[in-house]
């Protein structure tokens, strides 16, 4: 039996989206094909690739295994699809770009009615972006971290400050004389004992702050993860709690009284935020114009 490369894309769908129809929803097949290419991939393979449920397709170990032996590979042949497919000249140019959530509703959110071009967002791990761009996948990154690929570079265009804030019904009276006085531990030891929240995406900051601050890394667990930063400021705002936070994302609810800045550090925490692209692009003027649009929203803020 010959090997059909569509098997692996097959199952590449079916290991990530977890079922048969939403793998032939998303390749655009019919959910028997799926099942076909499955059934033959196990044939040629000689093992169960995946244990069947009513709701799920489980993988095997052997189906692990194997996800893990073709996902590179397959990731660059869609690249290579990317590049190489034939466009007509009319078809408008299609921009990937990765940040976090935050920094997208943040920034550009509100200009792309305007865009001439095509974009699309991505949200995750900057490790996985700077891979992702280095691989042709993105196009542009906003980024507080620098990658060690070659192929890649970075401008630094602004900063973001990492901050203490709580909600404006917080009682942070106790915590500001411990603060004032310089009782540095016996305020860790007062915030132990609050309510916390977090995102499990951005734990790095608390991580952070709690080491550069407190000397020591946190040995307690935010009591609520949410689904990002935006989500944390709206409940702070209607009730009580503390988190670590980047300052220009609280900007506007600090200027309202909905949350309120408490502790800067002893040394203020600060990020430099880059964008990241490939030193050779074809979509330099489309990138521009983007990174434009950052540039005059950071500087706004600042003055």
């Amino acid at each position: 039996m010959q090997i059909n490369l569509e098997w692996f894309r097959t199952f590449k769908a079916i290991y990530e989206t977890g079922t048969l129809s939403a793998a032939a929803k998303e390749l655009y097949v019919s959910q028997p094909g799926v099942s076909l290419h499955l059934n033959s991939l196990e044939s040629f393979t000689g093992y169960k690739l995946f244990d069947r449920s009513a709701r799920r397709m489980v993988p095997t170990e052997k189906g692990k295994i194997l996800y893990n032996f073709i996902l590179e590979p397959i990731r660059k042949l869609e690249t290579a699809e990317q590049h190489f497919h034939k466009r007509s000249q009319s078809e408008r140019v299609t921009i990937s770009v990765g940040m976090c959530f935050e920094t997208f509703q943040y920034t550009l959110e509100e200009h792309i009615s305007s865009l001439p071009f095509n974009l699309i967002i991505k949200f995750g791990e900057y490790p996985q972006m700077q891979q992702d761009l280095d691989n042709g996948l993105l196009d542009l990154i906003v980024t507080p971290q620098k990658g060690s690929q070659k192929n890649l570079q970075y401008e630094p265009f602004s900063k973001e400050r990492i901050v203490l804030v709580a909600g404006r019904n917080t009682n942070t009276a106790e915590l500001e004389q411990l603060l004032k006085s310089g009782q540095i531990k016996e305020s860790g030891d007062f915030l132990k004992q609050q309510l916390w929240y977090s995102t499990a995406a951005d734990m790095e900051h608390l991580k952070n702050f709690w080491l550069k601050n407190f000397g020591e890394h946190p040995d307690f667990r935010p009591n609520y993860i949410v689904p990002n930063i935006s989500s944390i400021l709206r409940c702070l705002s209607d009730g009580t709690g503390f988190s670590i936070v980047p300052d220009f994302l609280c900007q506007e609810p600090m200027n309202t009284g909905e949350i309120k800045l408490v502790w800067e550090g002893i040394k203020p925490l600060e990020n430099i935020l880059y964008f990241g692209t490939r030193k050779n692009t074809m979509y330099r003027d489309e990138l521009n114009r983007l990174e434009y649009f950052f540039k005059e929203k950071w500087e706004r803020e600042l003055t």
